[in-house]
């Protein structure tokens, strides 16, 4: 076993995480982090983590794919997680499929997911042309881990995320009698080549049941053009499938909206209520193979009910063409760039200067396991407007409270009070910057998703969480509330709370690193970037 001690380190190569660098270095420092380098080329980042060691050969990453996510608890957001194998066994899988179980870990509030950079993952670098790229990566010898979970793989079954959350898991086969309506596959989570042409050998020759509307959207440019040079496309749209363009699409509800009160199986990372645009579908998320044998028979079908699929042959060359990336302006050309916007794109929202007290009415209180499609839905009435925040602040909180926008704007500042676990869900910078816009100055919770925590800090909204969990229930909506102390605070991690309308102090920590506290300073990242490069 390979453990990791917290004053040694782990390295990754940014490229293939889940988050952006200005997400990493934020979360790292909180974790106590102080050494960044560069390796190859790349931003390495160094890190303590919990690791997953697995029991046994994984054989052909069928059974990882059906790992879901345990319960989404706020416990899950201090930790990063390692994927390994014993020393003496292997992976038997693809690189691409690394990529589907990064994304499912920011569903467990994870700062990352890490995979070990093995012989494995030179293959994928070689084949996509970047061979110089590569570097083996692994945990130290004698590293120490706060938990190790073992999974044996060979004994895991095919399991669906029932709606309305990625952890309410059940095994497939006790769903067998699910009449489904839609089926989507890809997006960005189970699209690469490989997912793709596991589910055209699943229906070559094969018609999608007459009940069902089958949806595939390829996850890039490159496994689109793979599968039509290879005849895979012709497959799938023989079966009756409909190709979408390579974007987030249904996973977000910009099209393939399900049936009222229908059932929909999306091989997606999310499965809010109301994330596809129906606010009555039961949307579960599923692998390809359950997804594709699904669609065939009309009824949610456990995939190892039927013969398997031949495994998928990986390429030793993925075609390269990048004739449609436009690369920056030079530094002696930026300077003459003109940014056009249309009628339909307004500025950012700036936040305002930080002050030693505030006192604000409390705007909004809402409760647990708050998403950001709570505080900022998607979907095609709101989507096309993402650059005109002014129009989207219309629609914020709408499913919660319908009154705030109005209420928000008529106050002209104030705050929100929320209970455990908000902000989960989707990275979407608009959660954050259309609160700003309406005025909110901090949000204080019991306690906070890990990624939203980090957009609130970046949009200079204060993140503020009870020091008791039970003084939730000392704030009502409309309340006037003072926070004191806040300067200090945000260095030391203590603000006070005083609710004007009732008399009761509520100890509050401000739980953000020093970097995150020079950025609330600054008013947001973007002050804090420019004051930085002055």
């Amino acid at each position: 076993m390979k453990l990791i001690r917290k004053d040694q380190i782990c390295a990754f190569n940014i490229h293939y995480a889940y988050y952006s660098l200005e997400y990493c270095l934020n979360s790292l420092e909180k974790l106590g982090v102080t050494k960044v380098e560069l390796l190859a080329g790349h931003p390495g980042l160094w890190l303590d983590h919990r690791g997953f060691e697995d029991t046994r050969p994984i054989r052909r990453m069928l059974a990882d794919r059906h790992i879901q996510c345990p319960v989404i608890t706020p416990e899950n957001c201090e930790f990063a997680y390692q994927y390994g194998a014993p020393e003496k066994e292997q992976f038997e899988r693809s690189f691409q499929y690394f990529a589907n179980g990064i994304r499912m870990g920011a569903e467990l509030g994870a700062t990352t997911s890490i995979f070990p950079s093995d012989e494995v993952t030179h293959a994928f670098l070689k084949a996509q042309g970047r061979e110089e790229d590569y570097m083996p990566l692994a945990a130290d010898a004698d590293a120490v881990y706060d938990e190790v979970i073992e999974i044996d793989l060979s004994a895991l079954e095919p399991l669906a995320a029932c709606p309305h959350s990625p952890d309410n898991v059940k095994p497939v086969r006790s769903l067998s009698m699910t009449k489904v309506d839609q089926v989507c596959i890809g997006s960005c989570t189970n699209s690469s080549y490989a997912d793709l042409m596991t589910v055209a050998e699943i229906l070559k020759g094969k018609t999608v049941s007459p009940e069902v509307s089958l949806a595939i959207a390829p996850g890039s440019r490159q496994v689109l053009a793979m599968l039509s040079a290879n005849g895979a496309l012709t497959a799938l749209l023989d079966a009756g499938a409909r190709i979408l363009e390579s974007a987030c699409g249904p996973c977000i509800g910009m099209g393939q909206s399900p049936n009222s009160a229908g059932v929909s199986l999306r091989t997606f990372n999310r499965n809010f209520e109301g994330r596809s645009g129906t606010r009555d579908a039961g949307v579960y998320l599923v692998s390809p193979e359950t997804a594709a044998v699904s669609c065939l028979t009309g009824y949610i079908t456990d995939p190892t009910s039927v013969p398997a699929a031949a495994p998928v042959a990986m390429p030793e060359a993925f075609p390269i063409n990048d004739n449609m990336v436009d690369l920056p302006a030079s530094e002696d050309e930026y300077e003459s760039v003109e940014v056009l916007r249309g009628p339909n794109i307004k500025p950012l929202p700036v936040a305002q200067p930080l002050t030693d007290t505030m006192e604000l009415p409390c705007l909004l209180k809402v409760g647990d396991n708050i998403t950001t499609d709570h505080i900022m839905p998607a979907g095609s009435k709101i989507l096309p407007y993402r650059s005109n925040i002014p129009h989207l602040a219309n629609y914020c909180f709408e499913v919660c409270d319908p009154e705030f926008p109005a209420r928000a704007m008529a106050a002209e500042g104030g705050f929100i009070v929320g209970g455990a676990n908000y902000g989960q869900g989707s990275s979407r910078e608009h959660a954050a910057l259309v609160p700003l816009y309406l005025g909110i100055r901090a949000v204080v919770t019991v306690s906070f998703a890990r990624i939203h925590k980090a957009n609130l800090v970046n949009a200079g909204i204060l993140p503020l969480e009870f020091e008791n969990a039970a003084d939730y229930e000392k704030i009502s909506l409309g309340d006037t509330l003072e926070l004191s102390g806040v300067i200090a605070g945000i260095e030391n991690g203590a603000v006070t709370l005083t609710n004007k309308t009732t008399g009761c102090v509520i100890p509050l920590r401000c739980d953000i690193s020093a970097r995150q506290a020079q950025i609330i300073r600054a008013g947001g990242l973007l002050n804090y970037t420019r004051e930085k490069n002055r």
